[in-house]
């Protein structure tokens, strides 16, 4: 039976829910999550979010076909014109200027998750990048998803983090998701059960690095 992007998932379940889950996901839906938090997780993801818009670069260059060209060009300037930009005034809405943004360091989890996505992609081909940049393109979504079936998770002006769930439950960024397992969907395929087997193992490492972010911003690590 051809594999699908939902069998990455079913490898390694506990580190996926662990990701979805995560305290620093719950706290933000229910309201509580320490501001300081917030502000940390958001400093350092502007600084993931240029590391993506390279990875995208990488992506282009990895390209076999005109449309995977296209379609890697799309999700850097999507990033590059439009991410960045709503991500700094975002940033602005929490006290952090520009200017703040780009002084910077970068935290040991940012660093680690965002150089091995580069690593993977520079040692392998294009499925090998699209499936370490799976974690955050996917769950994100996911996350969006699963905080608004929490009974706990409040909306509107209960929450102060209530723009950050509109952002990815959006049907801008859910319909980015479902085009993203659609085309993981058709190159899975045709890999052989070894091949899964390294993609597995990529999706796996990606996916605990992603619950490294979350506790670095749960912990303000630098």
């Amino acid at each position: 039976m051809p594999y699908q992007f939902e069998d990455l998932k079913n490898a390694f379940p506990t580190e996926w829910r662990d990701y979805i889950e995560h305290s620093f996901v719950q706290q933000l839906g229910n309201g509580s999550l320490a501001p300081e938090a917030f502000q940390h997780y958001l400093k350092q993801d502007y600084l993931f979010l240029i590391q993506f818009a390279r990875a995208y670069a990488l992506a282009a260059y990895k390209s076999p076909t005109l449309a995977d060209l296209l379609q890697a060009k799309d999700g850097l300037l999507a990033i590059l014109d439009t991410e960045l930009g709503l991500h700094i005034s975002y940033c602005k809405e929490w006290g952090i200027s520009e200017q703040e943004l780009n002084n910077l360091p970068e935290a040991r989890a940012t660093l680690a998750y965002t150089r091995y996505v580069l690593d993977t992609g520079n040692r392998g081909d294009l499925l090998d990048l699209h499936v370490a940049l799976s974690p955050c393109m996917v769950g994100y979504g996911e996350i969006a998803n699963w905080l608004n079936q929490r009974a706990e998770t409040l909306r509107g002006e209960a929450n102060p983090y209530d723009a950050w769930i509109a952002m990815y439950e959006s049907d801008e960024f859910q319909g980015a998701m479902q085009a993203e397992i659609r085309w993981l969907d058709e190159r899975l395929a045709d890999v052989t059960p070894s091949r899964f087997e390294q993609l597995s193992h990529i999706f796996r490492d990606a996916t605990r690095l992603e619950i490294d972010f979350w506790d670095m911003g749960l912990n303000l690590s630098d």
